[in-house]
């Protein structure tokens, strides 16, 4: 028989939950007055896991982190207010250089150390501001929660709030522990976008295994949400494992192994979510399920039409059940279902059968479509595969935001 593991939610989350993590954040003058540099630490060498942008123009840390990430590492050096994007070998350098000032600060070696950057891009980074905030952050390297937490809001850009959450487990008596920070706001599309995220473990974990749990659960979370449909030079979603538990390491099929992947899928989602409700002018985060698509593939792709279509995002800023602007971007999509089979429900309200229209209580639709949150539901008919997406309406706010950004 299994043994007995257990799973609680941290109510006050920090990434300094997990044992052996330290954390520090500055303002080195990237921004005029908020934290906008951090050091996140880890005691021991941590395996590490990397995902990464999808897009052809890519920053100079993301650069580095996919050479770096497939040996062992100790520190993340992280800033916000500068992307180090589009700029060229100086820019390279840059992120270079980072990393080197943060490993001879916290006496390690310069390949131990990641680097990532959000913010505007093509500009260089002012270097003697972030060299002299990196010898700062490292004499301050703390574990304590209140650390953990600042280091989560010098990553935000255009956020308005930190995102974090944090786990804590049980496996033959002993804790173990998950924590993660995340950062998004705009650029936000599938295939990850202007968002960073970065999480911990104090499990020790195989660095193949690793990644492999990590692509997995990216691709069921932050992989599966959109605000503007645009997709950044600089999202990274980072996990390192440091084996501070003192459990085994975790073997696949393990029933450790399958609770470690819950818990990170969960936490990948949770963060996720919090990206979409933060996101640039939202007023309402659309939950979409996709039943009866004929694959995940297609299921992944009549989501990002739907939830992309600016017609369907103003129509849900504008609290209007007009769900054929719902079928017509499923129809555009690309992928073939049979519109006649269509069934389509905001929240418990049927709008929509066999692809027709169905009375419904206007009211009742305006008292759904009032709310933050709103649960959209297609039976397609086509198919067993189902599929949960998330994205956002569209607002005036959204524009005035980003024709202002570089201000």
């Amino acid at each position: 028989m299994e043994e007995k593991i257990t799973v609680e939610k941290i109510s006050e989350p920090s990434i300094t939950a997990v044992p052996g993590i330290g954390a520090a954040a500055l303002n080195c003058g990237l921004k005029k007055a908020k934290d906008d540099l951090a050091l996140v630490c880890s005691e021991t060498d941590a395996a590490a896991a990397g995902v990464f942008t999808r897009n052809l123009v890519q920053a100079a840390p993301v650069i580095l982190c996919r050479e770096a990430v497939d040996s062992p590492v100790r520190a993340l050096v992280l800033n916000s207010g500068n992307a180090n994007a589009c700029t060229g070998e100086q820019g390279m350098n840059n992120a270079r250089k980072m990393a080197s000032l943060a490993a001879a600060a916290l006496g390690v070696s310069p390949e131990q150390v990641l680097v990532s950057s959000t913010g505007v891009i093509g500009q260089q980074l002012p270097m003697e501001k972030v060299a002299a905030g990196i010898e700062r952050a490292a004499a301050q390297v703390s574990p304590d929660a209140a650390a953990g937490r600042r280091a989560a809001g010098a990553i935000l850009t255009t956020d308005k709030v930190t995102k974090e959450v944090a786990y804590r487990g049980y496996a033959g008596g002993k804790p173990f522990h998950l924590a993660g920070m995340a950062k998004g706001s705009g650029m936000i599309c599938p295939d990850m976008a202007t968002m960073l995220a970065f999480l911990f473990t104090d499990l020790a974990v195989e660095r193949a295994l690793l990644q492999k749990l990590l692509q997995e659960a990216v691709e069921r979370s932050f992989n599966l949400i959109t605000v503007d449909g645009d997709t950044s030079t600089n999202d990274t979603v980072l996990l390192l494992a440091n084996g501070a538990a003192g459990l085994p390491e975790v073997a696949g099929g393990s029933a450790l192994c399958r609770v470690f992947a819950e818990m990170l899928g969960e936490a990948c989602c949770d963060l996720a979510r919090q990206i979409v409700a933060d996101g640039e002018g939202v007023t309402k985060v659309i939950t979409l399920t996709l039943e009866g698509a004929p694959d995940r593939a297609s299921a992944r792709t009549l989501a990002r039409a739907v939830l992309n279509s600016p017609l369907v995002k103003t129509a849900f800023y504008g609290e209007d059940a007009n769900w054929g602007r719902i079928i017509a971007a499923l129809g555009y999509a690309g992928v073939e279902f049979d519109p006649g089979k269509v069934d389509i429900f905001l929240g418990p309200l049927q709008v929509a059968r066999q692809g027709e229209a169905v009375p419904f209580s206007e009211s009742e639709a305006s008292a759904v479509l009032q709310q933050k949150e709103i649960a959209v539901r297609v039976e397609l008919g086509a198919g067993p595969c189902s599929l949960t997406a998330w994205g956002s309406d569209l607002s005036h706010e959204y524009i005035s935001i980003n024709s202002n950004y570089r201000s």
